[in-house]
């Protein structure tokens, strides 16, 4: 899907892009390279996808992925391959949101809104304990703030298990869509409808398990 008619321009007073590497070539109108933007993105976001090269095969592995500072931090078992193998390598991780499904009046044409992140950089394995602890701390209140405090402190053995890495934002950019669709000249009055249906995230009422005793309040998650 496609759309041929240009974008909104980038303010001319955005920053340029981090380097050549996140210069975005299709649609550069779009790119947002200021780290408000950046930073706004990956907050929102709950899944990211880390990718890298294992003996000249490419992986992308979906998992969590949560901000702190200049930092971008997912997580997993200490023996998976996404942290064996992508410590001290290149790594290219994305975020990304649907915001609508745009219609248009030729195939061609359709379209969707998003806003999405590519950061470039090297994969670092946290190896401090402290720190480790820290960061899982910060994915836990990225998600339900003020939870951390309420929980079963981590044990050794949950601390040994479970690795963190992380990557810069010294190199990201950001893309955006957020219009309506852009049909050919003379298509506007063929008799179809066309326009914009919004695409947002949800949350549901708690599901309490069987443990839960009465009474208890249900975790509060962020908005996303």
């Amino acid at each position: 899907m496609s759309d041929r008619a240009p974008s909104p321009a980038q303010p001319a007073d955005g920053p340029p892009p981090a380097s050549d590497r996140v210069r975005l070539r299709r649609k550069p109108m779009r790119g947002r390279h200021d780290r408000a933007t950046i930073d706004a993105i990956i907050d929102a976001s709950l899944i990211g996808t880390v990718s890298f090269v294992q003996d000249g095969q490419p992986y992308g592995i979906p998992t969590n992925v949560w901000r702190e500072g200049d930092r971008l931090y997912w997580h997993g078992s200490a023996g998976s391959r996404l942290l064996r193998v992508a410590n001290g390598s290149p790594v290219c991780v994305t975020v990304h949101h649907l915001d609508g499904l745009v219609l248009a009046r030729a195939a061609t044409n359709h379209s969707v809104n998003f806003r999405s992140v590519v950061v470039l950089g090297t994969a670092r394995l946290v190896t401090d304990v402290a720190e480790v602890e820290h960061a899982l701390e910060g994915l836990i209140e990225s998600i339900f703030p003020g939870r951390w405090a309420q929980l079963r402190p981590m044990t050794d053995k949950e601390r040994r298990e479970t690795g963190v890495m992380y990557v810069d934002l010294a190199e990201a950019s950001a893309k955006v869509r957020a219009e309506g669709a852009h049909d050919d000249p003379g298509d506007e009055t063929w008799p179809v409808w066309a326009g914009v249906i919004p695409v947002r995230t949800v949350r549901e009422a708690p599901e309490p398990d069987e443990f839960v005793r009465t009474g208890t309040p249900p975790a509060a998650a962020r908005k996303p």
